[in-house]
């Protein structure tokens, strides 16, 4: 599951490598102090690589992602975004802080956005599509684009939770015209803090450079102190230690992949003639990054049940249900209350097939060193929660 399973030596190795070419920590400028090294430049040329990307512009958090990219698609006051219900609040926090106005769809089977839902919350207000791909599984992008398509919305996809994760064929985060990636401390790859936007579109790349660092423009006639610059911006920029990192994170990646996927599989077989379960429907099975393995029990009385008995055997769940309160936004009454579209609404009414599903979903997360041991103590905790819920 997370990056910091995989943290050594090659971590150590290139943070100290920093401070001994100098230290010069900031990602611009002192040159000749640095030898000519800069570690982010190096870390967003290697990401884009990696995912088939043209442009990556390095960020200090998944949300910094979000909200630059979607700065760089021009929005603003008056403009409504569409995401999903099932979902991080920094999502609508981000589309929130351009003073732009969230629409919110349900999620279906996959929790993820629901293509048909997606489709009746389009007005001649909608500037972008942001679906999120929760919990490492791919939303339904074709149906996703074709509606987007329809109306000419750019997505901006929100990869923070799928880093390396697939939809036929090609790397999630590459599919629209922007994606957002985080690298907090529980994400498969992590600098501890710190983000990415990865686009095709070089005009859009510009503004996020410009948007992440006050605006400058990078003139080449120019030196910094006197950069010209066309908008205005704030800072989010990543430091030299974290790009460090984030080089030997990424050379981690794929083999992260292949044994959370690996272990998730042995899991999954495991419980997979367990009465009382029904797996979360996957858009495309062989891009799930395997960073958890979801279900959904009868209902949710049986779900609390299930999840506080699993809690006394010392294994805990992810996202679903321990952290629902911040992944579902009928639960969100500090903020969505003062957007127009859910003022004076009972948020939790708002969304009722969503609430249904994320209600009766129990999430175990899957690590990326698990022991035979431990995946057989898991599966055995689970059969045994399962029995004692179901006779409670």
């Amino acid at each position: 599951m997370p990056g910091y399973e995989l943290i050594g030596k090659s971590e150590r190795d290139a943070v100290n490598e920093v401070f001994d070419r100098g230290g010069i920590l900031y990602r611009y400028g002192f040159d000749d102090a640095r030898k000519q090294v800069f570690r982010v430049a190096e870390f967003e040329q290697a990401f884009a690589r990696a995912f088939g990307a043209r442009y990556a512009q390095a960020v200090t958090s998944g949300t910094a992602a979000l909200k630059t990219a979607l700065f760089a698609l021009g929005i603003g006051p008056g403009d409504e975004v569409v995401t999903q219900c099932h979902t991080f609040v920094a999502t609508v926090e981000a589309i929130m802080d351009l003073r732009a106005t969230p629409v919110i769809t349900e999620v279906d089977r996959t929790l993820n956005m629901d293509p048909a839902d997606l489709r009746k919350k389009i007005t001649e207000r909608t500037k972008a599509i942001i679906p999120v791909h929760m919990l490492g599984a791919p939303a339904r992008m074709d149906e996703i684009a074709r509606i987007a398509g329809r109306g000419g919305i750019p997505i901006l996809e929100d990869a923070a939770q799928a880093p390396g994760g697939e939809y036929r064929g090609r790397r999630i985060g590459t599919l629209g015209a922007a994606g957002a990636f985080s690298f907090d401390f529980g994400k498969v790859i992590t600098t501890g803090e710190g983000g990415m936007v990865l686009t095709d579109d070089e005009k859009i790349y510009l503004k996020c450079r410009e948007y992440a660092d006050h605006g400058h423009e990078y003139n080449p006639a120019l030196p910094r102190g006197d950069d010209s610059r066309s908008t205005w911006g704030f800072n989010f920029k990543m430091m030299e230690l974290q790009g460090a990192i984030g080089l030997a994170q990424l050379r981690k990646l794929d083999g992260a992949l292949a044994r959370q996927r690996e272990n998730k599989r042995r899991l999954k077989e495991g419980i997979a003639d367990l009465p009382g379960i029904e797996f979360r429907e996957l858009a495309d099975p062989r891009g799930d990054i395997g960073d958890a393995l979801v279900f959904l029990l009868p209902d949710a009385h049986a779900a609390g049940a299930f999840a506080r008995m699993l809690r006394e055997k010392g294994m805990g769940t992810k996202n679903l249900p321990d952290a629902v309160r911040w992944h579902f936004a009928g639960t969100w009454d500090h903020m969505l209350p003062k957007t127009k579209p859910y003022q004076g609404k009972n948020l939790m009414d708002c969304w009722p097939v969503s609430r249904d599903l994320l209600q009766r979903a129990i999430a175990i997360p899957i690590f990326i060193r698990m022991s035979d041991e431990q995946i057989a103590g898991a599966i055995g905790n689970i059969g045994e929660c399962l029995e004692a819920a179901a006779g409670r």
